[in-house]
């Protein structure tokens, strides 16, 4: 699919700089960029790049400034946000591209499911159970399961090999990468002697709108009521949600994220890699956790932490915790203090 910089500077209110009728006809990273292909410079850190880029055009934001000279065949759009604006281009061109529909053989659908044949695609070895609802544009991929009760809404995309399981929803234009595992059971035993006697998870998971899920993520049931994942949340591969959870809205979480039962998430956080959150605490708005951090007791609005010493046990982990905010002006006294002792050793020799 080929476009001029004229027609993307019109789709995007750009501002052109350049050729406006130069074409291109695919993407390019910046310090990869090809003739034909359209580029963008966002971060000022990788600015070095666009002065040998080979890409036709490259998106920048409305207050880049040149350092030297830029190659004559490139040509800039400026925009208010060049990586907002090349979301905007690649989802448009996502969506143009030809999208499969129909139902393919075999499948097995539920005389029971209702299902909305607008541009439904379902795709080969789906098993779609008892009183399941899909709505418009759903796209089903092969090898998906649904369970019985299981409900998603319009444009929602599930792709190769996801289950849902009984009882769960998802919303409007969601995405579900494969292999991803919504309403599992939580992990709930209770002690009964040198073994353990299994609590019924009989909740669900209910995912709002504009939500997108990684490959291999595990959301969890809740024991009763739902686990809930907000409007607008993106979540990384390899996270897992366990039961009772409540993500915010617009919250976005990196790979491997690890989160207890429980717990509650506010929205727009930022989460890194590999953060692991005990149950049954509370994160504020707004809040930013770096990667690898553990946490185990609420944190308030608009916080950002990291950091997890797990090398102690617990009683000496906790009283250490007390002293760790202190430790730079501990660290600062201790010089200090160093210093007097060896004035004073000078002085009396």
């Amino acid at each position: 699919m080929i476009f001029t910089a004229k027609q993307i500077a019109g789709i995007l209110g750009g501002t052109i700089e350049g050729d406006a009728d130069v074409k291109v006809g695919n993407f390019s990273k910046i310090e990869e960029g090809k003739p034909g292909t359209l580029t963008f410079l966002a971060n000022l850190k990788y600015s070095a790049f666009i002065y040998n880029t080979n890409a036709s055009i490259a998106l920048v934001n409305n207050d880049f400034t040149p350092e030297k000279e830029l190659p004559a065949t490139l040509t800039l759009i400026r925009v208010p946000n060049a990586y907002m604006a090349l979301a905007t281009l690649m989802d448009m061109v996502s969506k143009m591209n030809a999208s499969k529909r129909g139902i393919e053989q075999p499948a097995f659908i539920s005389p029971s499911a209702k299902i909305d044949t607008e541009n439904v695609y379902i795709g080969a070895f789906a098993y779609i159970g008892e009183n399941v609802k899909l709505g418009k544009n759903v796209a089903v991929y092969p090898q998906v399961y649904l369970g019985d009760n299981v409900e998603i809404d319009d444009d929602t995309i599930l792709y190769a090999g996801v289950k849902i399981y009984h009882n769960c929803k998802v919303g409007k234009n969601c995405i579900i990468h494969s292999g991803a595992v919504i309403g599992s059971d939580g992990f709930g035993f209770a002690p009964d002697g040198d073994k353990y006697k299994k609590v019924p998870q009989l909740g669900n998971v209910i995912i709002e709108d504009d939500v997108e899920i990684g490959a291999n993520t595990t959301i969890d049931r809740a024991v009763m009521d739902s686990t809930i994942i907000r409007s607008g949340v993106k979540l990384d591969n390899l996270i897992q949600i366990a039961h009772n959870v409540e993500i915010g809205e617009n919250t976005g979480m990196a790979a491997q994220v690890g989160i207890s039962g429980s717990t509650k998430i506010g929205r727009n956080c930022m989460i890194g890699g590999q953060v692991g959150l005990g149950g049954h605490i509370k994160i504020g708005d707004r809040v930013n956790l770096g990667a690898q951090s553990g946490v185990i007791s609420n944190i308030e609005d608009d916080k950002t932490l990291m950091g997890s010493p797990a090398n102690m046990d617990p009683k000496n982990f906790f009283r250490s915790s007390i002293i760790f905010p202190k430790l730079p002006e501990l660290y600062k006294t201790l010089n200090q203090l160093q210093k007097e002792v060896e004035n004073l050793k000078k002085e009396r020799t």
